[in-house]
């Protein structure tokens, strides 16, 4: 995931990782693979929660990581229709990465899904006047599932034709014999993919929702919100090592689509396209790497319909993406110091840059006790710069929302683990999760 090109000085006191490719290299790699992670945070959607999660690299096939959680919170006093109750936040997430289908050498196969229960989920409910309006949010307990399946064939050009799994030894979390990898040729280097993700989510309202009047305890109000639907997807990937790299690029292309089919509220579309940059720099005296990472993201839908509401529900626009779905800002991987899913809108445009510096400091590298490999700590200060709008003329660039944090990560069993805590203009916010922010 991380790959050390820049030299060291010669007075330097870091160290620099060793690429030597024996079967010692790769056991060591390979020993603490497995690891279960108590955790414990608290939200206001959730409370004050706790759960463990189990991540596994090599989980049948050396490139294929597999991670599961499960997680449970306290008891909170919710209103459901007008009547006081007891709810908790519960649920499970399971998730396999980058299986190579049997009989094929590079058609891979990923699925993630999630089952869960919020007791004071919000919803920022789209307004053109109050968009911007921090409380213009409905509260309501309710499930939040979703499920989504990937096949991604890479193609047999640049590295895509003998490693078309992305199978990388790594030693002390860095990539072993990639000194001359990252930032090629586009199609000529790097691995390329085409792909197509199935999805179904799901979300369920116990005080059913109006836009135009918040919480409706009649039958009028929505209840449900489902969508299913497929992505389509051309991504290349032109680093050292995608997970955490080092230097190199990499971009995509996908065009998502709800036909209708099914339960789904309604159809709707959306195109995003996204760009990563890695530049690799000069270490200090206290720093084994360093790296500015920078991020671009844009996408606009185009069944959006302002003029026109969903038959039977009022307020709720026509066409549109799901309020998790489509040009949304907010959350654990895009504008961090805002709610999750805070901005929606037509058209988004989004960009971040981060330092990222792994420590010569590790106490946990070669600690005989812990259960799993902690290979490297990392530390990363960013700063965000988002907006959304009904088209990308008149107003997208007017009045952005900007933010900044500090990112604490580790390679915890060959994946990174992060801890990001950011501030915005509506105050801060602390998230915790597996791989890199920029990955989604």
């Amino acid at each position: 995931m991380l790959l050390l090109s820049q030299p060291l000085a010669a007075d330097s006191t870091a160290e620099t990782p060793d690429t030597n490719t024996s079967d010692e290299t790769v056991t060591t790699a390979q020993s603490k693979d497995l690891v279960f992670v108590p955790y414990v945070f608290s939200t206001d959607s959730t409370g004050f929660s706790g759960g463990v999660g189990v991540i596994k690299k090599g989980f049948i096939q050396p490139q294929t990581t597999a991670i599961a959680t499960v997680f449970y919170g306290a008891d909170q006093d919710v209103t459901v229709n007008g009547q006081q109750q007891t709810e908790n936040f519960s649920g499970g997430f399971a998730a396999i990465f980058d299986y190579v289908v049997p009989g094929t050498d590079r058609l891979l196969f990923s699925a993630l899904g999630l089952k869960s229960y919020f007791p004071k989920a919000r919803y920022y409910m789209y307004d053109h006047d109050k968009k911007s309006d921090e409380k213009n949010y409905v509260e309501s307990p309710g499930d939040e599932d979703f499920i989504y399946v990937t096949l991604k064939y890479v193609l047999p050009i640049g590295e895509g034709l003998n490693n078309p799994e992305g199978h990388y030894p790594l030693k002390h979390g860095f990539a072993i014999d990639r000194e001359g990898y990252g930032g090629g040729t586009p199609f000529v280097t790097g691995r390329t993919a085409l792909g197509i993700t199935g999805f179904y989510e799901h979300n369920s309202f116990d005080n059913y929702l109006s836009p135009t009047t918040g919480i409706d305890r009649s039958s009028k109000g929505l209840q449900e919100w489902n969508t299913n639907g497929l992505r389509f997807f051309v991504e290349h990937d032109n680093t050292d090592y995608d997970l955490n790299p080092s230097r190199g690029y990499q971009f995509k292309l996908q065009y998502s689509r709800d036909f209708g089919w099914g339960d789904s509220l309604q159809t709707w579309d959306f195109l995003e396209f996204k760009y990563n940059h890695y530049v690799d720099l000069p270490t200090f005296s206290w720093t084994q790497q360093n790296v500015l990472a920078m991020s671009f993201w844009t996408g606009y839908s185009f069944s959006w319909d302002d003029n026109n509401d969903v038959d039977g529900h009022p307020g709720i626009t026509k066409n549109r993406p799901p309020l998790w779905e489509g040009g949304r800002l907010g959350g654990m991987f895009r504008m961090r110091g805002y709610n999750t899913n805070r901005f929606t809108d037509r058209a988004v445009i989004y960009g971040a840059m981060e330092y990222r510096a792994v420590l010569n400091w590790n106490p946990f590298r070669k600690n005989d006790y812990l259960p799993v490999a902690v290979d490297w700590l990392q530390i990363a200060p960013f700063i965000e710069a988002g907006n959304v709008n009904g088209s990308y003329n008149g107003g997208l660039f007017d009045n952005m929302k900007f933010d900044a944090g500090i990112g604490f990560r580790a390679m915890v069993a060959q994946v990174p683990v992060r801890v990001d805590i950011a501030y915005g203009s509506e105050g801060a916010n602390f998230w915790v999760m597996v791989f890199q922010p920029f990955d989604f």
